[in-house]
């Protein structure tokens, strides 16, 4: 079906521009949400359309529709666009490269789940927390399929089919008096969502958090959770992106082969990793998927490229031209990235310290210097190695650029949250302000 729909817009206009890309997906949501304890919301949803790119004179035009009828109109408006735009010879489209395959992205399960099934589930999530003395304050689960097509004028065609699935829930719990919250989710490719773990790892979260204490203030070693962990990284990660770069809103633009993190560490963009997150054949420009060393043993190899940005770099693109729908245009975003440690810490060996679940505020940080000040969220001190009483609140202020530079892995699970597959993460000399 979708070759045929591709098939007619190369008709309509392949003797009207110089070159062209046209993106076909198809997308189908099952998407559930509740309010406290009650289901509020419910939908099984379709998506589709197709975008048109378009080269003429060395502009570029875009135009999309959702309706395949339309395809003729959409094709003359992506030309007509392009002759409002500045002629520019950095654009261009994918080439034919050798593509591979990528393992464990799809679940044929989506394919007999229902509505019905995906309520119970959620519906279990709720009575599970209740078991645990908790109260839910919000829950969702979503369970979806994208199939899309990518073809152009060089004769690329891809076609990519995925799957993915994510459960999250948020609690509150009152005793004495006290209250305390938290909030924890699972994604994954497959239908292999633990309810009952991820219920379990929350709610003991909560109860932990209860009758927090003040802090001293002062500079300690500070574990990153995974939640804290992936707010921070993003300041760290924005400065990758080769438009950054090219705009000298980068801190490391001219950092190539030098050291800017732990030698332990290395850091790859994988988006051929069976069952990530963010893997698949090709970008969506159509350029096949191949892996990025970032970091390798603590010193900068690359940085991350659409085509635009690579020709305008002189270098060749990452396949991080990464789209949203059909109705939007790339933009440069990583897929999985791999955090690397050679040597790992273990929670025993810190004397003293603070960890810290999650952060409030680390969209606040500033993208180029990577300054940040932020509140620790479920936090707790560590006295020789073990966790002790829970931080009733605390600030976290420091440099993410500067805390890379000897960041540590910590002896733990290896999970992926959003494109961050990271162990806890040790920082060093982070300034803590108590409050009372």
């Amino acid at each position: 079906m979708m070759y045929e729909i591709g098939e007619k817009a190369v008709k309509s206009i392949d003797r009207e521009c110089d070159e062209y890309e046209i993106y076909i997906s198809e997308g189908k949501t099952t998407q559930l949400d509740s309010l406290k304890d009650e289901l509020n919301f419910a939908k099984d949803e379709i998506e589709y359309g197709i975008g048109i790119r378009v080269l003429k004179d060395n502009k570029l035009g875009f135009a999309f529709t959702s309706d395949f009828n339309k395809i003729p109109e959409i094709a003359k408006q992506a030309i007509d666009n392009s002759k409002l735009n500045k002629a520019d010879e950095n654009y261009a489209f994918s080439e034919i490269e050798k593509i591979k395959e990528v393992k464990n992205i799809y679940d044929k399960k989506f394919n007999d789940m229902n509505l019905d099934e995906c309520v119970e589930l959620l519906k279990n999530t709720i009575d599970n927390v209740k078991d645990e003395g908790c109260e839910i304050t919000g829950s969702g689960f979503s369970a979806s399929e994208e199939k899309t097509l990518i073809m152009n004028s060089n004769g690329v065609s891809i076609e990519n089919k995925e799957t993915g699935f994510g459960l999250g829930i948020s609690v509150t719990i009152q005793k004495d008096g006290e209250i305390a919250t938290a909030y924890n989710s699972q994604s994954s490719r497959f239908f292999d969502i633990d309810n009952e773990k991820l219920v379990s790892e929350v709610c003991g979260l909560a109860k932990k958090s209860l009758n927090g204490k003040g802090i001293e203030t002062g500079d300690y070693s500070v574990v990153l959770d995974y939640y804290a962990a992936t707010g921070l990284l993003q300041t760290f990660i924005s400065a990758f992106d080769g438009e950054n770069v090219l705009r000298g809103r980068s801190i490391l633009s001219d950092k190539i082969g030098s050291e800017i993190a732990n030698t332990n560490l290395s850091i790859t963009d994988n988006p051929l990793l069976e069952k990530g997150l963010g893997s698949g054949k090709c970008d969506g420009e159509g350029s096949a998927s191949r892996k990025t060393e970032l970091i390798e043993n603590g010193k900068l190899n690359s940085f991350l490229y659409d085509i635009y940005t690579a020709n305008k770099a002189n270098v060749k693109t990452t396949s991080n031209g990464m789209r949203g729908s059909y109705a939007s245009t790339p933009l440069i975003s990583p897929t999985n990235l791999e955090f690397k440690f050679s040597e790992m810490k273990e929670v025993s060996e810190i004397k003293k310290g603070v960890l810290t679940t999650s952060v409030l505020g680390a969209h606040t940080a500033n993208p180029i210097s990577g300054d940040f000040s932020v509140e620790a969220i479920n936090a707790f001190k560590i006295e020789n190695g073990e966790l002790t009483d829970p931080i009733n609140k605390a600030m976290i202020s420091g440099n993410i650029f500067e805390i890379m530079k000897n960041v540590e892995g910590l002896k733990s699970e290896i999970k992926q949250y959003g494109p961050y597959i990271i162990p806890k993460l040790l920082a060093h000399n982070l300034r803590i302000i108590g409050q009372n």
